[in-house]
Formats: C-alpha cells, structure tokens, sequence
C-alpha cells in the first residue's frame, strides 16, 4: 500500500451481545455465535456490513485444506465463481485485494476469548495490524498461532460441517444477524 492508509473506523452498531451470524452459503447454511464482549469493534463491524448487504453474492476466494475458507472481498462480486477459483482478477481486481473503504483497529490482545479453534471466526488483515476491513476466514481445525496476531470475533454454533465443504467460488448468499438468547 502507497501513499495515505484509509482511515480507522468506528462502527457505530451498538452491540447487544446477543448477535448470531447465520450465513447461507452455496454449500448450506452456518450460524455463528458473535463475540460482542471480547471483539466489540470487530462485531459491530461485520454487523453493520450484514445489515447494510455488502456481504450478499461475494465468494469466497481463498481456501488452504487444513488452515482456512476466507470470503468477504468486494473484488469477488461481479465475478463468477469459476473465475474467483481460478485465481486470477476480475474487473475490480485481484481476489483477497479489496475491502470496504476502511479499516478498524485490532482487539486480538485485548479478546480474553481470542481462540482459533475449529470453526473460528476472525477477521483477515494485512501486515498492518489495524487493517481488518471486511474478509473473514473459518478454521479449518485449530490455528493456535494465529492468537496473538489476529481477531478471533465468533465461534460457530452450528454448521461446521458446511464449513468443512467450502472452496474458492463458492457464494454467500446472504449473512443476516439474529438476536438470540444462549
């Protein structure tokens, strides 16, 4: 990245702490359990980006068997999802390159609950570490050394299964937050 970094953002989405996820994929559906507590900043962004639809027909663009299934590139939505598989960049440019505008700040070494564990779900970044924006990924099996350099903000409730079966290409259909008592 060259010249002026996007700015730091607020989201202004209050948290409950009740937020569930539910993320309908090509593959099925995944509901997440959001951690409000541990990942404020984290959770009230990827709400406010649910909320407003940003998430609706990206793919996910970056699968490494045993790692990680990671989506929510910007660059992925007007591509099919055989182009996003193959790897090469569509007329946004390349997959895994794009994000919403911003960037928030990090709260893995504040999130008492920063775990990647099978079926995490954190928030992608570059080697800035306030510069999670809008990808996520999903443990594929447990990623313990992640802890200390990314945010862990959720932990699936169901659908690891579903989670097990994603690959470049495949969509988000939609990911809509439900307010749930646990």
């Amino acid at each position: 990245m060259f010249g002026i970094p996007d700015p730091l953002y607020t989201p202004e989405y209050e948290v409950k702490g009740d937020e569930v996820a539910v993320l309908t994929t090509s593959k099925g559906t995944i509901r997440v359990r959001l951690d409000g507590e541990g990942a404020p900043i984290h959770v009230a962004n990827f709400c406010e980006l649910a909320g407003s639809g940003f998430y609706d027909d990206l793919k996910f663009h970056r699968y490494v068997p045993g790692f990680v299934i990671q989506g929510g590139c910007p660059n992925t939505r007007d591509m099919t999802p055989e182009e996003v598989a193959s790897g090469r960049p569509g007329r946004d440019g390349m997959p895994g390159t794009g994000g919403p505008g911003y960037r928030i700040k990090h709260e893995y070494d504040t999130n008492p609950r920063n775990n990647h564990v099978d079926g995490a779900l954190a928030m992608a970044r570059s080697q800035n570490p306030d510069s999670a924006g809008s990808q996520f990924y999903f443990c594929l099996g447990p990623q313990h050394m992640l802890d200390d350099g990314y945010t862990v903000f959720g932990t699936t409730l169901e659908g690891l299964d579903v989670i097990g079966k994603l690959r470049a290409g495949d969509v988000i259909e939609s990911i809509r937050i439900e307010h749930v008592a646990l």
